[in-house]
């Protein structure tokens, strides 16, 4: 019952709490509404959850929004705002925050060559930045569970043209198991089972909001 000695978390293959940064894009009423292609109330509770994971692991969090200053749209939902809302957003108006200047460059300024990418909606506001990140060599980890589109085939066709780019599709789950990797890990066991020990079964609904 001997773990190998731990690898070079900045140059391991698997993505670690060094070596990745979380992105995270356009979760706002407006977008939330519109997602048909999973149920809405476990898509929020999905990317809450993975929110919280990467609040736990420590990594570099880039928060964006679009179209709140212009008035056009509304902050991001509150469920989001409690585990984010301590860090700053970035609004835009670009559809691809990819090119929107100050969103680009608070990716760069991680330098971390991994983006664990989450974003409404799956054919735009996820795909465009996930399409042009892998172009200028980044390795793009979208969380399949944790994002949506107006449709089903708009998200399957969506994933489908990120991985066929480079991208590679991960789950919220196998994203907790991958940034732990190992329970000898003390420190951050708490907050990962946390995500599990939510439900007690005597309030389906509320449980299932997270």
């Amino acid at each position: 019952m001997t773990s190998e000695v731990r690898r070079d978390p900045l140059s391991d293959r698997l993505l670690t709490p060094e070596n990745s940064a979380f992105i995270i894009i356009d979760y706002q009423p407006i977008q939330v509404s519109s997602i048909r292609s999973m149920d809405q109330r476990e898509l929020v509770f999905n990317i809450v959850n993975t929110a919280k994971a990467a609040v736990n692991y420590g990594l570099p969090i880039i928060h964006s929004t679009v179209n709140v200053a212009t008035g056009r749209n509304k902050p991001p939902i509150p469920e989001i705002q409690a585990v984010l809302g301590h860090l700053p957003t970035y609004d835009r108006t670009s559809i691809n925050s990819w090119e929107d200047v100050e969103f680009k460059a608070a990716v760069k300024a991680t330098g971390r060559k991994k983006l664990i990418m989450t974003a409404l909606w799956t054919e735009a506001c996820l795909a465009f930045p996930a399409l042009d990140a892998l172009a200028e060599g980044y390795d793009v980890y979208v969380v399949a569970d944790a994002v949506g589109g107006t449709s089903k085939a708009a998200h399957k066709a969506a994933l489908r043209r990120i991985e066929q780019a480079g991208g590679k599709l991960i789950s919220k789950t196998q994203l907790y198991c991958e940034l732990q990797r190992d329970w000898s890990r003390e420190e951050t066991v708490p907050g990962f089972m946390n995500v599990f020990q939510n439900w007690d079964g005597s309030n389906p609904e509320k449980d299932f909001k997270g």
